[in-house]
């Protein structure tokens, strides 16, 4: 097992992307076979993200919001839309998204699959669709995310190919705050 435990320093680099018109595609189909349905959040306690967060991210050091203090969290769900894929009767998924700001700018925050959802054809189905409903709310009128190399390794090439463009990276440095089992990331 290949572990980076907590403590260590790990340098990374953060892309961020943006999408400056709707892309013309259709509501995706579900993959063949799914029995997965989209839940839209209503008033989300924060405990709730950060169990989604947790459970798409804890193999990729989305460690970020824990050092927030819960209050912030919550005014970042209040300024939000938080939806969760269930299929079988347990989250597989989900997306935040940011209310458009004063720009026409909403920011899809955070988007992923727990690693057991991952390669079953509902990544590409959920993207697609965070990407469309982005689009529908009022006043977008520019779409970004980011994504970085302690993200899943295909996630930039998902972004670009349906439809973000790179507009800047920055390189960083984090230390662990908890320990990263490597071999739980697909290659």
């Amino acid at each position: 097992m290949t572990l980076q435990r907590a403590g260590t320093k790990v340098a990374y680099t953060i892309t961020y992307l943006e999408m400056d018109a709707r892309p013309e595609i259709d509501w995706p189909h579900l993959p063949v076979g799914s029995s997965a349905a989209l839940l839209k959040a209503s008033e989300p306690p924060v405990w709730y993200l950060l169990s989604l967060y947790d459970a798409v991210g804890r193999d990729y050091a989305w460690e970020d919001m824990h050092a927030r203090p819960a209050s912030e969290v919550a005014d970042q769900l209040a300024r939000s839309t938080l939806y969760t894929l269930i299929d079988h009767g347990w989250p597989h998924g989900f997306f935040l998204l940011s209310d458009p700001d004063s720009d026409g700018v909403t920011e899809l925050y955070y988007f992923g699959l727990v690693s057991e959802a991952v390669g079953s054809g509902l990544g590409s189905w959920l993207l697609k669709t965070a990407i469309l409903t982005a689009w529908d709310m009022p006043g977008t009128r520019k779409l970004i995310v980011d994504t970085c190399t302690l993200d899943h390794p295909r996630a930039l090439a998902l972004y670009q190919k349906n439809g973000f463009h790179p507009v800047r990276r920055e390189e960083k440095t984090r230390i662990l705050t908890r320990d990263r089992d490597l071999t739980r990331i697909p290659s």
